[in-house]
Formats: structure tokens, sequence, C-alpha cells
């Protein structure tokens, strides 16, 4: 008995086959048209849709090679049930290595988008019409903004049992609690009721081979769990989980030096980094306030009163 035909993009998805769709974007003023490549594999069986993306900011290439790495392994490939792959969804800011859409939007602030909006929402509102519904769980790859370096997480609502759950299951070395933002992709699935996962890991414009093996691992974790897949799940040591969290910020301006590993759990007083001025008059540390773990640092080697220095966690 054959399952119900599987329409994604207006085109049917056969059993058991690789099929490469385009997402259709925008044409340059050259008149050359830009797509966003959609790779579905789909199996003979059925079972849920999970989507993997990444690349939603153009410059956050280490989600680019946890998914390219994923299909390099076969990994996409499900027993049961469909995996589809966009490994690139800003491809307008992973050409030129920016974080924005050429119209200077940060699209994953624009969903769910509109049909008559500016070419971010446009493009937002063609995701979440067209591949949204279709999916039943996402894993949504990022990394820190600019030089913030977080350590690899999952990021969820400590109300989403579901998402937790799979949280637990991809073991990654922390779980950070936080809220969806308005207009973010994370928001607009969950008000559709799909299960997704944020992974943040890295900095951006790096391919970090510890965080994208963590990735890689933690996804195929999430599959094996779904039934996609078959194998034994992975796991490494219980995460931590950060309930509550703050940035600490500069009180000076001046070069700053890390003294503390990111990831680690620090006690209250321990110095975490240094600012000096360039002319060697004067040298101000930063000191923990509690006992806390970071998951987040600021490898920027000059900062400026104010900037955010160090994601902690505010221990119970």
């Amino acid at each position: 008995m054959s399952s119900k035909p599987f329409i994604l993009l207006g085109k049917e998805i056969p059993e058991g086959e690789r099929t490469v769709l385009d997402l259709k974007v925008a044409k340059l003023h050259t008149r050359t048209t830009v797509n966003v490549p959609v790779i579905i594999e789909r199996s003979t069986n059925p079972g849920p849709v999970v989507l993997l993306l990444a690349g939603i900011h153009g410059d956050e290439t280490n989600g680019v090679g946890i998914i390219r790495e994923i299909i390099n392994q076969k990994i996409n490939k499900p027993k049961n049930g469909t995996i589809i792959c966009i490994p690139v969804f800003n491809i307008f800011g992973y050409l030129i290595q920016t974080r924005e859409f050429p119209d200077g939007r940060d699209l994953n602030r624009m969903f769910p988008g509109s049909a008559s909006g500016s070419l971010a929402s446009q493009f937002a509102y063609q995701f979440t019409k067209e591949i949204a519904p279709h999916v039943d769980y996402v894993i949504d790859f990022h990394t820190g903004g600019g030089e913030r370096d977080n350590i690899s997480q999952i990021r969820c609502s400590k109300d989403d049992e579901k998402a937790l759950e799979l949280a637990k299951v991809f073991n990654p070395p922390m779980i950070v609690f936080s809220n969806n933002i308005a207009k973010s992709l994370r928001d607009t699935l969950n008000k559709m009721d799909k299960t997704i996962l944020l992974f943040e890991g890295g900095k951006s414009k790096e391919l970090n081979p510890t965080v994208i093996n963590e990735g890689v691992n933690g996804t195929k974790n999430v599959l094996i769990r779904l039934g996609l897949i078959e194998g034994e799940l992975s796991v490494k040591a219980t995460p931590v989980y950060v309930k509550k969290a703050k940035w600490l910020r500069a009180q000076h301006s001046g070069m700053f030096q890390i003294r503390v590993r990111n990831g680690a759990f620090v006690k209250k007083k321990e110095v975490l980094g240094v600012i000096q001025d360039p002319f060697g008059e004067f040298k101000k540390k930063i000191y923990a306030p509690d006992n806390c773990h970071i998951f987040c640092v600021n490898q920027t080697p000059i900062v400026n009163k104010g900037d955010a220095l160090f994601h902690i966690s505010l221990e119970e």
C-alpha cells in the first residue's frame, strides 16, 4: 500500500529517491536568478519529516559545515520518513559573508514574512508558506555573531517539553533555556506546532572541527531517536543546564585578554579576563560575580566600555 504523495515547492517527491529543488529568491539586476538548493531524501517507509537548516545568517558557516558533513556521511538518507537539508538559507549573505540580507535586514526577524514586504520578508513568507507546513521537526544551526564564540549548545524554551526531550537526546555540552524571539524562525515554527531545536556553536566566519563534530553527532542522535535512521545513541556527558543567564560587560575600553576557557565553570572572584590600555598605564581585571558557567566569550582583541564580554549562567 503506497503512502500519500509528498509535494514540496509544487513538485511531487518520489519515494526512495534523492530530489534537489530550488527555492527561488530573486533575480539580480544582471538577470541572474538566485536559488536556494533544497535537498530532499525520502525513504520508501512512512515517518516524520525533519528539516535541517543552516545559514539563516550568511556569515555563520559552522552550521553550513555541519549539514555538509551530514550529507557527506549520508546521515541524511533515512530508513523511514523524510530528511530535508537546506545547507545555505541566506544565499545572498553567504556569497558575500555578511549576516544580513541585501536589504540590510536580519532574515531571522522577518518571519512569517509578507508577500508584498521587503526582499527578506518576501523570502521568509515563501519559506513559511511553501516548506514549513510540510515538516514536523526542525534543527536550525547558528553560531555567535561577529567575534562572539558560543560553546556548543541547544537553545529551547523550558516549557516546550518535546523540544527539551530532544535537546537531551542531542546531548550538547549545554542546554540553554531561552524564550522565543518575536518574528524569528523559531517563534513562527513554534506557533505552527512544529518542534524546533536551535543549535548554537562557535562564531561567524569559521569552520570549527569540534563544533561541526558536536553538531553532526547531536543531529544523528535526534534522527535515531525519531526513528529516521538506525544506530546507537552517542552520549558523552550530561549537559549543563543554563536556566537563567546574563552578560558581563566591559567597564572600561581597551585591549582585551581572556584568561578563562569557554564552557568552564568558574568560582566567584575568579579572574575571567583583563582590559589594558595600549600605553601600559592601566590594567583592569574582570572578576566572576558569582559561581557560574561561561557559555559564550567575545574574542575581539579591542573592546569599548559597555561591550558584552562573557555570557554567564546565573546559578540557583
